[in-house]
Order: structure tokens, then C-alpha cells, then sequence
């Protein structure tokens, strides 16, 4: 039996649940902390395991290029290289080849493209992402997509979700199953409700085990990103996972979560981490900011991570002002800390019937700026 998800509680569209893999259980609504290269940035698997997660998120096209998916195979797959032993999602590689490679030549068959590392030719088709993700050991496969363009016009976006449909049906038959794994499809179609609809029906036929909803958090701001879900989310089954991929804030996250999304990832809390910008209960601060030179409180008090259970955020403001390692290193634990604390917090709220005061309530303490 591949990977399956169980719901355990609804509040409206909401849903808490589980999704059931060979490598352990992820509650969800969850969070994937980005480990594109076989590592979340700046944190060691312990760290990672210490925040709350239960999922972390690879990808195909790095791991190809550096350092290679043979050699991930030979070194015992991507769980026993980089330590760990529960679920990993890997991107098929598509969203990559659209914005990093060099050269990229589409065709009916796949794309070719030269590495952006070294400007060495490679080829990914449909039937290669799917045995590249094999080799890793990817408990969550992703099918392999044209990721179209924004902004695209009406005919661009229909051209590329069609060549999308196509190669996940070739996934889909290309795809090993095995006990606990499992392989998502991913939805395409632009700003545009027919083409979003049409490509939901083509999933839904094919049939995978979970559903992504791609293409978006590049561009079309969150008004549109929400009108795409409302049209997509009720196309897709009930009883099989959906995944917002590459989302995003956590107002963004409230807000899809709102409207029926279980899984999410983004680069935002470890880029944050890097770049001296904290997520707290009480929003988003610049640790840079003078004002934080002399102040002696833990940077968010509610928080347990080693951050703020340990330092200051003084002290944080002069390891960024001295540019030590250390100080990128704590804030992304503490971000990505906030994240599952976050996600635990929604799980908590969708069980007791009270999404929407909760909210409700954390927009309240985010737009008052103070931390508690």
C-alpha cells in the first residue's frame, strides 16, 4: 500500500490528519523545512528533528548535478546521507530547470538544459526524474512539470499545462510503487480557472497519491494565489493529501490551510534566518535594526528553541553586526522553530472547531508589533 492520509478532524475546509509513510507519520496541516541539497541550511539533523519537524523537502535537479543520485544510491540514499530517517519529499526538478539551468530547450519529451554550476549538458525527462527521486530514496516522489512562466498569457499557460498532463501520465507509469511511498501529481494552469480545472480533472484520472497545486508564490500576489485554490482545492479528492508548494508566509499559510491545503514548504524561514529577519509570535523583526543593540529580552519569550531560551537579542544584533556564522545559524533554528510551532498551533485550533478566532487572534498580535 503506497503512502495514505487520514483525516482526524474538519473545521470548515480545514482539515487535521495524518500522513501515514514507510519512514513515519507527519501530522498535518505540516511544514517541510527546504533541504534542496541534502541539508537545511545551517542546521544539523538534530537541530532539524529538535524543532518539530517530521518532513523535510530535497530536490531532484541539485542532487543530480552535486552529488549525483548514483552516488546518493551508493552512499545508502538521501535518509542515510544526510541523517535522516523520516519522510523526504523531493521536487521533481522542474521550477529549478525553469529558473536556474542555462540553455533550457523544451521539447514533447523533456528538457534539455546546461547546468548552472558548471555549464555541463543534461537531459530530464518525465521517466528520468522519476528514477533520479527512485535512487534517492524519495518517500514522496513528485511528478515531473513544466512550470509555467509568470506572467503567461491565456495560450502560453494552456500550452504548458497540457505538456505537464502528458509527462504526469508518463510519471504516473514510470513510477515504482512500494509500501509507504507514494507519488504526487502537481496542478498547473496559471491565474486561469478553466485551465486549473482542466488540469485537476486530467490528475484526478490519472490518479496519485497526494495532489500539489504548483505554479504559484511567483508573482501573482495572494489575492490570486487564494482564488486558485478556492477553484482547485473542491476539483481534488477528499481523502488524498494537498500540497501548496513552495508557500510561503504564514499569513499566506493561514490562509490556504482556511481553504483545505495540508502540506507546505518555503525557503522563507531559513532565507529569513540568513538575512537577520525573525518570525515571532509578534511578526517579523530586522535584527540588524539599531534598536535591538541594547535590548536584553529573549527575542520572542513564548519561544523554547536555543535561542531564546539561551540569548538575547542584543546579543543576536552583535552577531550579525560582526557577521559571525553563529548568528545566521540560531535565528534559523528559531525560525524554523516558529514554523512547527505555528503549524502545531493550527493543528490545535482545526481540532477544537476554532480556526478561524485563531486567526483571527494572530494577525491581532502581528499587526500590534510588540512581542509579548
Amino acid at each position: 500500500m503506497n503512502c495514505a492520509w487520514h483525516c482526524d478532524a474538519r473545521d470548515g475546509a480545514a482539515r487535521a490528519g495524518r500522513l501515514v509513510t514507510a519512514h513515519g507519520e507527519v501530522p498535518t496541516p505540516a511544514f517541510m523545512p527546504v533541504g534542496t541539497a541534502g541539508t537545511v541550511k545551517g542546521m544539523t539533523a538534530d537541530a532539524v528533528r529538535a524543532t518539530g519537524a517530521r518532513m523535510v523537502l530535497g530536490n531532484t535537479y541539485h542532487l543530480m548535478l552535486r552529488p549525483g543520485a548514483e552516488r546518493v544510491a551508493r552512499l545508502g540514499g538521501l535518509h542515510r546521507m544526510m541523517d535522516w530517517p523520516g519522510p523526504i519529499l523531493t521536487d521533481s526538478g522542474g521550477f529549478q530547470v525553469m529558473s536556474l539551468a542555462k540553455l533550457r530547450t523544451l521539447d514533447a519529451d523533456g528538457v534539455t538544459f546546461r547546468s548552472h554550476i558548471d555549464g555541463t549538458a543534461h537531459r530530464l525527462t518525465p521517466e528520468a526524474s522519476i528514477a533520479i527521486q527512485h535512487a534517492l530514496d524519495a518517500t514522496v516522489t513528485m511528478a515531473f512539470d513544466e512550470c509555467t512562466k509568470f506572467p503567461a498569457t491565456e495560450d502560453e499557460a494552456r500550452v504548458s499545462m497540457e505538456l505537464s498532463m502528458r509527462w504526469a501520465a508518463r510519471c504516473r507509469a514510470a513510477f515504482v510503487p512500494r509500501d509507504g511511498y507514494g507519488l504526487f501529481g502537481i496542478n498547473q494552469g496559471g491565474v486561469y480557472p478553466d485551465l486549473r480545472a482542466r488540469s485537476a480533472e486530467a490528475l484526478v484520472r490519472i490518479g496519485f497519491d497526494g495532489y500539489a497545486i504548483g505554479g504559484l508564490a511567483v508573482g501573482e500576489g495572494q489575492t490570486a494565489m487564494f482564488a486558485v485554490l478556492d477553484d482547485v482545492i473542491p476539483r481534488l479528492p477528499e481523502s488524498a493529501p494537498r500540497y501548496l508548494m513552495g508557500v510561503g508566509t504564514p499569513d499566506d499559510i493561514l490562509g490556504a490551510v482556511a481553504r483545505g491545503i495540508d502540506m507546505f514548504d518555503c525557503v522563507i524561514p531559513t532565507r529569513a534566518g540568513r538575512t537577520a529577519r525573525a518570525y515571532t509570535r509578534a511578526g517579523v523583526f530586522n535584527l540588524r535594526n539599531a534598536r535591538f543593540a541594547d535590548d536584553e529580552r529573549p527575542l520572542d519569550p513564548t519561544c523554547a528553541c536555543p535561542l531564546c531560551a539561551r540569548h538575547s537579542r542584543a546579543y543576536l544584533h552583535h552577531l550579525f553586526r560582526s557577521e559571525e556564522m553563529l548568528g545566521p545559524m540560531l535565528l534559523t533554528w528559531h525560525n524554523l522553530h516558529y514554523y512547527q510551532d505555528f503549524m502545531c498551533d493550527i493543528r490545535s485550533a482545526i481540532g477544537a472547531g476554532r480556526l478561524d478566532a485563531h486567526a483571527a487572534a494572530t494577525r491581532a498580535t502581528w499587526a500590534a508589533g510588540e512581542a509579548p
